[in-house]
């Protein structure tokens, strides 16, 4: 296994296909962090070009712009309030928080490594366990898929340390929005209220935008009435953590790796939830949960280094049995087959000089990241001393086009703006934004592999029963207790 190792190194280090990593990296972080514009779509408008390469360069492209690009969603959620990806939307909580308090420097620095550490991470575990870890994934059926779900949801009563009770509220609200448009089961309409474009459901992208940037314009528009934006005349510079930061976050960061790797391994999940479970993970077992949310580097290291972790996860499933982990691997998927090449167990046999080369250039990717995040993250920074009367308007167009660019429907941008005014009320009235998101996220999850299970066993105690299922049910309920528990002795 050695010599390909270092046979991939090799061939991603000759002067074209480095060139191509670069490009790759500069085009994802770029593309990642513009609103709406994601590294899938990237990814498939530059499909029928990849086809005129050569499969191991145009591959390293490709895997570059996806490593880049989950990154990139972090630098305009920290300095806007604006995720680029959904994948960075945890980093929103205590990102922006951080930028509030002068501290966005630090809060970009420590994205940047945490990102390039969980990406790095995620390389050598697909290079060392990548068939270990696929036959664990393969254990996991609709059973599994539900008690992983409601393991997310677990979060809740730690995203809402004030109160669990609006969080629990919130969360519902968000699994309800999950259930609008097409039963997935049934294949009837649901709360569509006779709109054809609603039998989609709700887009999680539009739904993101109007919640974090739409709610943040709206309240920025209300401190407008009540008194004059001011010309802001910052000058940030990012700052890696210091080695005492370091330090303290290194537990944080390892621990989000490997739920980034794991979660990133099981086809469905993705980024957003590796992100939120990591985040979720990191409340609970710090010593001072109620510090998240106003703007710790806890809260950016831990799902940084997850939704990055989880780009090498998802290629576990993808190039050892063929199952894409989601819409990214899926694109990679057809590109594989298109190019004649059939992924599974023998494809590292077989075609062990084109694997180990997608190994080192994500290795390679994920470390050429630091020095141009750093560099792309000083031109997004200079955007910050534009008046806040120019600003906010010009991020309300960005948003809005991003928005409609997804599917080119009105629909979505109303999305936008219901969901906006609905964030505004809720954080007007103190009611934490984040289990909304979750919920949304992991409802049409929760339902499908609920009701499949039930269909396919007719027993509902079947998810206690089956163990790896039971294990992940009784820890979400209990970590779901942790944090009222430890109040009460608080209290006493």
């Amino acid at each position: 296994m050695l010599t390909n190792i270092i046979s991939g190194f090799s061939i991603c280090l000759q002067p074209l296909n480095f060139l191509i990593l670069v490009t790759g990296v500069i085009m994802g972080i770029l593309v990642g962090a513009i609103p709406g514009i994601n590294d899938t779509l990237l990814i498939s408008l530059l499909a029928p070009m990849v086809m005129y390469l050569p499969p191991i360069q145009g591959f390293l492209g490709l895997i570059a712009i996806y490593c880049a690009g989950i990154y990139g969603g972090s630098i305009t959620a920290i300095l806007f309030r604006i995720p680029g990806t959904a994948a960075a939307s945890a980093t929103v909580f205590d990102g922006y928080e951080l930028t509030k308090k002068g501290q966005a420097g630090k809060a970009l620095g420590t994205a940047i490594i945490c990102s390039a550490i969980g990406g790095l991470f995620s390389v050598v575990m697909l290079m060392t366990i990548a068939p270990a870890l696929a036959k664990v994934a393969l254990q996991f059926g609709p059973p599994e898929y539900f008690s992983i779900s409601f393991l997310g949801l677990s979060v809740i009563s730690s995203l809402a340390s004030k109160s669990p009770i609006k969080g629990i509220l919130s969360a519902l609200l968000g699994l309800f929005i999950a259930t609008i448009g097409m039963d997935p089961m049934l294949g009837v309409s649901r709360f569509t209220f006779g709109s054809n474009f609603l039998l989609s459901g709700i887009q999680f992208i539009p739904a993101v935008i109007g919640l974090f940037a739409i709610n943040e314009i709206f309240y920025q528009t209300e401190k407008f009435v009540r008194k004059k934006f001011a010309t802001k005349s910052l000058k940030i510079t990012t700052q890696l953590p210091s080695f005492q930061e370091f330090k303290r976050i290194f537990t944080t960061i390892i621990k989000s790796c490997g739920i980034g790797t794991l979660v990133g391994a099981l086809p469905g999940a993705g980024a957003t939830v590796a992100a939120f479970l990591s985040y979720g993970e990191a409340v609970r077992s710090s010593k001072y949960p109620e510090k998240f949310g106003t703007g710790i580097i806890e809260g950016v290291a831990a799902p940084e280094a997850a939704n990055n972790a989880s780009t090498g996860g998802a290629m576990i499933p993808l190039l050892s049995l063929g199952i894409p982990g989601g819409s990214t691997t899926a694109v990679l998927l057809s590109m594989l087959i298109i190019k004649g090449l059939r992924p599974g167990p023998l494809m590292f046999l077989q075609q062990s000089q084109f694997v180990y080369s997608i190994f080192a250039g994500m290795f390679i990717a994920n470390l050429i990241m630091i020095p141009f995040g750093l560099f792309f993250v000083q031109v997004f920074v200079r955007l910050l001393r534009i008046p806040e009367g120019i600003l906010y308007p010009a991020i309300f167009i960005i948003a809005t086009v991003g928005c409609y660019s997804l599917r080119s429907n009105l629909i979505d941008l109303w999305v936008m703006l219901v969901m906006g005014i609905l964030g505004y009320f809720m954080r007007k009235y103190e009611f934490p934004e984040a289990p909304l998101i979750l919920g949304l996220i992991l409802g049409s999850l929760l339902e499908i592999n609920f009701r499949t299970t039930l269909l396919m066993f007719d027993n509902p105690l079947i998810f206690f029963t089956r163990p790896i299922s039971g294990v992940i049910l009784i820890f979400a309920i209990l970590a779901f207790l942790f944090p009222f528990v430890r109040g009460c002795f608080k209290k006493k």
